[in-house]
This record gives C-alpha cells, sequence and structure tokens, in this order.
C-alpha cells in the first residue's frame, strides 16, 4: 500500500465518523423540547401523578369525563410512554398507562417522580380476589402490600423452614403426597430507602396519612354494567391485603393458599411494584383495586365481563380520593 492509499483510510474512517455524529444531532433539539415541555407542566405547581395498568382502565377514564386536559399542554411523550397533563375536579393531575407487570409499572412511577413534580402517587385497576367474602365490583383499599412472586425453589425432600412454603406434593390428586418438583420458599424484597440502611421487608405499607384520608370517602359503587347487574350493590372495603406477582392468578387452590399464608385478600401484578418505588424516596402512594373475578374461584362468570364494571367502581373510589386530597392540599397550602 502506498502512502497516499494509507492516508485516504484514515480520512474515509473520518467522513463515516462525522456523518455518523450528524445523523445523531437531531436528538439533542428533540430533548430540548421534551425538556421544555416538562418545565412548563412543572411551573403549574405540584400534581397528583395517576397511574393505570391495562388499557381498560385507561379507557374508563377517558369515558368518564372526570379528567380535563389542560389546554396549553395537554401531554408529554417520554420514554414511550405518554404522560397526560390535566386536572380532575380542579386538582391538577398527570396521569399515564403505564403497562402489565411489575417492571412496566415500576419504571412509569419512577419516571413521574424524577421528571415531574408530583405530590404523591394514586394507582387503581382491576384485582382478582382471594377472599370468600369480597364480590364482584367490589373495591379494596389495602393497607398492606406484598411481592408474592419472588421465591426461592428448594430441592425435593428439604426440610420445610416455615408455614409459609408452598409444597407441591401437598397438591398431588387424590392424597397428596411427595412430588419432585419439591417446594417454594417465599423471599423478602431488598428496600433501598432515603437515609436509611437497606432492609428486606415482605410487607409494603401504603401512605397512613392518605390511607386515613381514604377510610373518610363515601361513595356509591355501580352495581351495572351494560352486559348485566349484579345482585347487590359493591363495596368500597378498608385495611385488607393485596399481593402482586407477574403472572395472572386463575388457580383456586393457590388463591385459597395465598389467603390462608398470609391473609391476602386481593390478587394482581403492579401494586406492589407502585408501593416500592414509591416508598424508597418517601413520596405519598394509595391504590383502589376493583374485583373483576376470582382469581380463579368463580364457578362461570368471566372476568373479561366484569373487568369495565370493576374498573369504573375503582376509578370512583380514586376520583373521590384525589378531590379530597387536592382539596385538603389546598387549604394547608393556604393557611
Amino acid at each position: 500500500m502506498d502512502l497516499s492509499s494509507a492516508t485516504r483510510l484514515p480520512l474515509a474512517l473520518l467522513f463515516l465518523l462525522l456523518a455518523a455524529s450528524s445523523m445523531a444531532l437531531p436528538a439533542q433539539p428533540v430533548m430540548d423540547r421534551v425538556r421544555w415541555r416538562v418545565d412548563r407542566v412543572n411551573r403549574r405547581g405540584p400534581s397528583i401523578g395517576l397511574v393505570m395498568s391495562y388499557v381498560d382502565e385507561d379507557t374508563a377514564l377517558q369515558a368518564s369525563g372526570y379528567f380535563s386536559p389542560w389546554p396549553v399542554l395537554p401531554f408529554v411523550d417520554l420514554y414511550g410512554r405518554r404522560f397526560h397533563i390535566g386536572s380532575i375536579r380542579g386538582v391538577n393531575v398527570i396521569y399515564a398507562l403505564t403497562g402489565q407487570r411489575r417492571l412496566n409499572a415500576a419504571v412509569t412511577v419512577q419516571t413521574l417522580i424524577d421528571v415531574f413534580s408530583v405530590s404523591g402517587i394514586v394507582h387503581y385497576g382491576t384485582a382478582g380476589s382471594s377472599n370468600d367474602s369480597m364480590s364482584f365490583g367490589d373495591v379494596s383499599v389495602p393497607k398492606l402490600v406484598a411481592y408474592t412472586g419472588a421465591w426461592t425453589w428448594k430441592k425435593f425432600r428439604s426440610t420445610k423452614e416455615s408455614s409459609a412454603e408452598l409444597s407441591f406434593g401437598e397438591y398431588n390428586v387424590p392424597n397428596g403426597g411427595e412430588n419432585l418438583l419439591g417446594s417454594l420458599k417465599f423471599r423478602n424484597e431488598e428496600l433501598y430507602s432515603v437515609g436509611k440502611p437497606m432492609e428486606e421487608v415482605f410487607w409494603l405499607p401504603v401512605d397512613s396519612a392518605w390511607f386515613k384520608i381514604a377510610e373518610q370517602l363515601k361513595v356509591k359503587l355501580e352495581r351495572c354494567n351494560d352486559t348485566f347487574c349484579l345482585p347487590t350493590t359493591p363495596q368500597v372495603v378498608y385495611g385488607l391485603k393485596g399481593s402482586s406477582a407477574d403472572m395472572f392468578l386463575d388457580n383456586a387452590e393457590y388463591r385459597n393458599f395465598l389467603f390462608r399464608e398470609f391473609g391476602v385478600s386481593t390478587v394482581d401484578e403492579e401494586s406492589a411494584a407502585v408501593v416500592m418505588t414509591t416508598t424508597s424516596p418517601g413520596v405519598p402512594v394509595i391504590v383502589f383495586r376493583g374485583v373483576s373475578d376470582l382469581a380463579g374461584g368463580e364457578p362461570t362468570w368471566s372476568s373479561t365481563s366484569l373487568m369495565n364494571l370493576a374498573s369504573i367502581n375503582a376509578l370512583k373510589v380514586a376520583v373521590e380520593f384525589i378531590t379530597t386530597a387536592g382539596k385538603q392540599k389546598s387549604t394547608v397550602s393556604a393557611q
């Protein structure tokens, strides 16, 4: 290779690098526009963050008329998600559809907390009931939630360490016995909080002050949707326990196990992630879950036929809470 060829090769590489750099340049103006939009939203003052996981839950909000978009800037698109800017009954609200399961929920809530000025997070949606005292359409406002999808899978014939273990052999038919799958031991979560050392926890509490506000709400829930009417009017139930896992539970025996061993009344896929993400920085959080199915315990009715009604009822309670909490915050600020 002659000298001129050797010189041309680095020059060619330099031109390629310059071309690649020029192709990446438009990303910076895009981010600048996003930052400007976020700053513009935050200058309105603090908002309550509202998150839901399923499209049906988002549809219930859009169809309700509760949410009024901010005419100046009705939404901000960020990291593939749309954050809707507006208000509910005069209270500033930013809401987003998280998507299903805990990673999606945690990412969305973390974005809300880090990017926007939010005074707390309200989470509503549907859930399965593992408590026979809860009926279709009821809304649970849990005081504690846990992530029940983290396990240590133990060897066959391992010694049982606690009652909170699921032994597969006990569910052999017809009479139980041994099973090569062994057993599962439920694990704690590692909670990192501001100003505290890491601690292992199983139960995660919602914000105590917000829970007290929720207990005072008077909400009449819907008994009917377009398909049929429930035999009785649903109720709002306070102070029970909820659980989350990255799976849709449709098994009566596992449903009964969760209630028997942990006292869990509702099961879903996101609540524990929402509460854990807000607990770390100390941001207030509350959860409202409407019962759409019995997690495998129902004989005939399907969750799809009741999801709309459960979403509407959970939304009604969430809206009443936002209205009450927003007014109380405004009164305190004025004083």
